[in-house]
């Protein structure tokens, strides 16, 4: 490995132009073909060329300073790292590397500087940036932030880095056999992250309580889990849509101040990340979670997919959500409503093994001596302060009043437009281009200023309790959240390779009455009509999982189900496979995606109809939400009864699916039937 440093050859004080060109084509070149390069040096002293030096091929090659990744020289390398600091901060540090020499000529420099990073706007085109600005610690921190960096970009200096590749492999387990109030507790845990995730099993308690279907709902509400992207090892991700070239979109993940972005499609990403099993977990650990991802994964992946891009949402690129954005939790907290207990996970190096389940972490009060394990402890330690003080907490009644004034939705499609979109599809169907269209339209609002994070706490926590659900969710990012209570389930892995796929078509409101409950709920069983539409999407996803399913481990032990929430009745069935051993399993997720019973059947063709009937991108709404374990489990649920919370508006996608014998008014009152439990948690009605 060699390191070269550019201000050995900028010819003076005015030479940064004329120096940048100097390494582009006495330096880089050269290196970058494996040949040696022959430079003069500058003497700063007497401003002029000295003597000739030479600088020899190698393995790595570093090359810092300002110039180094323009965009002549871009192509000649295989990462470009950026560092942003504030002015003050960068004098600040020239001076006391160069002292007096440098003082004199600060301005006239930095005014290049200035110049250059105005016309040749390398720092966008970085494939690692660091941002000193908010960057806490010693140097070699953000160092070992950098070189995990490189590891993201699978280069090999990565390698040179103790820890600085995957991720640690042995998690650490504790149970605390306190139950907590999860929403207390994720307000005083995770309630002032700038990013966290709460995938939250809220109908816990109605799952045992009776209700239809209880026995399903309940063995998928036993688990919740909240984490953020906050310790030594947390991380954030987001995949966006390409620009110009980059046609197949941009990944960046962000740790500490140093984020690293690559080009290429989102499900290899996945792939390389989550795609096989890395973890050690305590034997009597029961969740399937033992941390790694969690987050959502747009509709709009569908290019990746077979789908066709959808043009972007009106407004400028950077108020547009991304199309998947994930956290790394290296600790998490897990809630398990079964036992009424709280696991708190941590990772640990994998040479130390995982710890057994009870083993204490050390108190608080050892010496911190700065490595990751030590800032895990007095996390830990924290967590359990926590869970004390939200023990067997009362509920908030200020959760039961509305956080905001009740907002004024507007539709897209009204009830007319619909209506003909409905024949629309009837008509697509007839003519042989489709068997089922899963046909949506959207309402949004705008408030009146952006929602603080302890608004969309309180007003998730509003909707939870009238529309609990097995997967419901509060998803937080910066300028950007998701606030839902989906009732499906997408896909599931555990960790042998266990697939499990819930669709759910067919639905009907709840009565006001107990007879009128049972009236819906006997119609619903009875229809012809929804129990096709089941069956459809159950024949479209025993064919997604069967390419890369063991031959034959294709079943489907329940159809047509009914299973009752808060607000509606629905059918469900469960499509269950075995994975082929050494298939990728971000390749069998990315197979069955976007959810087909967001789509209709069969799933390309149709995708294309709905492109053109609503004309319109869906953002998160008919993705997916959940967990991608270290143990190579994963749990999705489908992005359904979810509100995204951006930039003072809300929107709530709707929909229905759209048969030969669908009758049109009905597909509009069962979008309005759908879009009640969250309208209602706002205190809104469905627009007239």
């Amino acid at each position: 490995m060699s390191l070269f440093h550019l201000e050995d050859i900028y010819p003076g004080w005015d030479g940064l132009a004329e120096g940048i060109e100097y390494f582009r084509h006495r330096i880089a070149q050269p290196l970058s073909a494996g040949r040696t390069a022959h430079w003069q040096a500058w003497d700063w002293t007497t401003n002029q060329y000295t003597d000739t030096r030479s600088t020899e091929p190698a393995d790595i090659i570093i090359f810092e300073g300002v110039g180094s990744s323009s965009a002549a020289v871009r192509p000649l390398l295989h990462a470009a790292v950026w560092v942003s600091a504030p002015a003050d901060l960068r004098r600040e540090q020239a001076l006391a590397r160069d002292g007096d020499t440098y003082a004199p000529h600060w301005e006239r420099w930095a005014d290049q500087e200035q110049a250059w990073a105005a016309e040749d706007p390398a720092a966008s085109r970085a494939d690692i940036r660091v941002d000193r600005e908010h960057a806490s610690g010693a140097p070699a921190t953000a160092a070992g932030y950098v070189l995990r960096a490189l590891g993201e970009l699978a280069l090999p200096l990565a390698a040179t880095w103790p820890g600085a590749g995957a991720p640690a492999e042995a998690v650490r387990v504790e149970r605390l056999d306190t139950w907590a109030n999860p929403e207390q507790l994720y307000a005083e845990l995770f309630g002032g992250s700038a990013r966290a995730v709460w995938l939250d099993s809220s109908s816990a308690s109605a799952a045992s309580a009776g209700t239809s279907g209880a026995g399903h709902v309940a063995a998928r509400s036993r688990f919740s889990i909240m984490a953020d992207d906050g310790g030594p090892r947390g991380r954030y991700a987001e995949h966006r849509r390409g620009t110009g070239r980059e046609t197949t979109g941009v990944t960046t993940v962000v740790a500490g101040p140093v984020s690293v972005s690559r080009q290429g499609s989102f499900f290899p990403w996945l792939d390389t990340v989550w795609g096989q099993p890395r973890a050690d977990v305590p034997a009597d650990y029961p969740c399937g979670f033992a941390l790694g991802w969690l987050g959502f994964l747009g509709y709009g992946l569908k290019r990746e997919t077979g789908g066709a891009d959808t043009p972007a949402a009106p407004g400028p690129p950077a108020d547009a959500a991304p199309d998947a954005a994930l956290i790394f939790a290296g600790r998490a907290v897990v809630l398990d409503h079964d036992e009424r207990c709280v696991y708190v996970l941590t990772l640990a190096d994998s040479a130390n093994g995982a710890t057994d389940i009870g083993d204490d972490a050390d108190d608080a009060d050892d010496a911190d001596d700065g490595d990751d394990d030590g800032g895990d402890r007095h996390w830990v330690a924290a967590v359990r302060r926590s869970v004390e003080a939200a023990a067997d907490s009362p509920p908030d009644s200020s959760s039961e009043e509305p956080p905001c004034p009740a907002p004024e939705f507007t539709v897209r499609d009204s009830r007319d437009s619909y209506l003909a979109n409905v024949r629309s599809a009837q008509a697509e169907i007839s003519d042989g281009n489709s068997y089922e269209v899963c046909l949506t339209t959207s309402l949004t609002a705008q408030l009146d200023e952006p929602l603080a994070g302890a608004d969309i706490l309180a007003l998730y926590r509003r909707l939870r309790r009238r529309s609990p659900a097995p997967f419901a969710s509060l998803l937080r990012f910066e300028g950007y959240s998701l606030a839902g209570t989906s009732p499906e389930r997408f896909l599931s892995f555990d960790a042998a390779g266990h697939m499990r796929a819930e669709p759910i078509k067919g639905t009907r409101p709840r009565g006001s009455t107990p007879a009128e409950d049972r009236e819906l709920e006997a119609d619903l069983v009875s229809s012809l009509k929804d129990r096709a539409e089941n069956i459809m999407i159950v024949d479209l996803l025993r064919n997604d999982l069967s390419h890369f399913a063991v031959p034959g481990s294709v079943t489907v032990p329940r159809l047509c189900a009914v299973e009752s929430y808060a607000t509606v009745h629905q059918l469900v069935s469960t499509v269950d496979a075995r994975l082929l051993q050494g298939a990728s399993r971000a390749e069998a997720v990315a197979a069955a995606f976007p959810p087909g019973s967001m789509t209709g059947a069969p799933k390309i063709s149709t995708m294309a109809i709905l492109d053109r009937l609503e004309g319109a991108p869906r953002g998160a709404y008919s993705g997916v939400v959940g967990w991608f374990s270290l143990t190579g489990a994963a749990d999705l649920s489908v992005v359904i009864r979810t509100l995204e919370i951006r930039n003072g508006s809300l929107s709530l996608g709707v929909g229905g699916a759209v048969t030969a014998d669908s009758d049109p008014q009905a597909e509009w009152e069962e979008v309005r039937a759908k879009a009640f439990g969250v309208l209602s948690a706002l205190g809104a009605k469905f627009p007239e």
